[in-house]
């Protein structure tokens, strides 16, 4: 018989602090980017060298987040996401206090172990403790946590990185803390069936999980082919002080609006429909933007953040859509599935910044990046169009057998 605590579900005070641990989690994510030259003057070592600070974290977190949701399946999931996000906070201390270069690249992969896991088992918690009425909405809520360090941590890490880049470590740590008492004390147990390791690893022989991951990782891609080189973009429109932190605040505030509008839209219609919309419109705002970049002076200033911020709207919104979606099509393994989805993404971020890193090299013009992302999002649309078709193809075969 289950204990109390885990036939109800998860209310409001537990999804805010099991967004406080997403916050987290966003700061480090992002923040490290900016602070590479101080990285690189305390350790001497090169930016180039410095940088593999973040290949390193997002590596792991591609390689190891779907294996460890495999193996943890067995386990209480409260108990899944405090031993994670317990990894998480030792990883970057040991970055903060860290006396070498080697000592901080072992803290940033300590991270990622367990950085990797705690996205993926929070949302498949979610997702298992919310109704299906409220779950885009709840899902939202605690995606928004990240959304919202991107917005505000990240910015807040940046200033106080200029004088020692160890202090957003340190918030790291601190709001990683913070969210574990919180953890602890509101957020109701949940034990799902247990599965063995061949269960859990079951969506790697289903072929619509794995083509409906072109999704998320297609998104991704097109997103960093340019937002990895938006500076290129805005510099010479808005300047590199002021200008360029209000559009990077800008991004982060109209990317948590549409987060939140897209879980209360994906409680109404379909998660497949509602990715089908933002990737739509990802399209149209591509080419309108490419299109106003050609115009001289503030009219193609305002062009590019008119630009960006549509950009930052549907990819921000397309976060729960897209969980929601993969964590119904195989609920009994969500949180595997839903770290596959974060491998996929972090593949997509990395492909799309390399590629736009060679379209530059090639000669391509900055202001060309986002048409040519255009073509990156619409073949993913038709990759997400033929899952959406296969998909429905195999429930009706299922519902025509029953």
């Amino acid at each position: 018989m289950q204990k109390l605590d885990e036939t109800r579900s998860a209310d409001l005070g537990a999804l805010l602090w099991l967004a406080v641990a997403t916050f987290s989690m966003g700061i480090d994510g992002y923040v490290l980017a900016g602070l590479l030259p101080q990285i690189a003057d305390d350790f001497a070592v090169t930016e180039a060298a410095a940088g593999q600070l973040m290949t390193a974290f997002a590596v792991t977190v591609a390689l190891a987040g779907p294996l460890l949701g495999a193996l943890t399946g067995r386990w209480e999931r409260k108990a899944i996401i405090l031993g994670s996000l317990a990894v998480f906070v030792v990883g970057n201390l040991i970055v903060a206090v860290a006396p070498t270069f080697a000592w901080a690249m072992t803290g940033r992969v300590v991270s990622a172990l367990g950085g990797g896991l705690l996205n993926a088992v929070i949302a498949a918690y979610v997702i298992a403790k919310s109704p299906p009425e409220r779950r885009g909405r709840a899902l939202s809520l605690v995606l928004g946590g990240w959304l919202a360090a991107t917005a505000l941590g990240v910015p807040i890490g940046l200033v106080a990185g200029q004088q020692d880049w160890r202090i957003p470590m340190f918030m790291v740590v601190g709001a990683g803390s913070v969210a574990l008492i919180g953890i602890v004390l509101k957020v109701p147990t949940l034990h799902l069936p247990p599965l063995s390791l061949r269960e859990s690893l079951r969506p790697l022989t289903q072929g619509n999980i794995l083509f409906a991951l072109l999704t998320p990782a297609g998104l991704m891609c097109a997103s960093y082919f340019c937002f990895t080189y938006a500076t290129l973009i805005f510099i010479p429109r808005v300047g590199d002080g002021f200008g360029m932190i209000a559009v990077m605040f800008g991004y982060g505030i109209v990317s948590l609006v549409g987060n939140i509008i897209s879980g209360r839209l994906t409680d109404r219609i379909p998660p497949s429909r509602v990715i089908t919309i933002i990737i739509g419109s990802l399209i149209v705002v591509a080419a309108f933007g490419s299109a106003g970049l050609l115009l001289p002076g503030a009219l193609g200033a305002t062009a590019a953040v008119l630009w960006f911020v549509g950009c930052a709207f549907f990819n921000g919104g397309s976060g729960v859509p897209l969980q929601a979606r993969l964590g119904a099509m195989a609920p009994e393994s969500a949180a595997f599935v839903l770290a596959l989805n974060g491998s996929a993404m972090w593949v997509g971020t990395a492909l799309g910044s390399a590629l736009g890193g060679l379209a530059l090299t090639l000669g391509v013009a900055p202001d060309t990046l986002p048409l040519l992302s255009t073509g990156i999002v619409g073949i993913t649309l038709l990759a997400h169009l033929v899952s959406v078709r296969s998909v429905a193809r195999a429930d009706a075969r299922r519902r025509s057998e029953t």
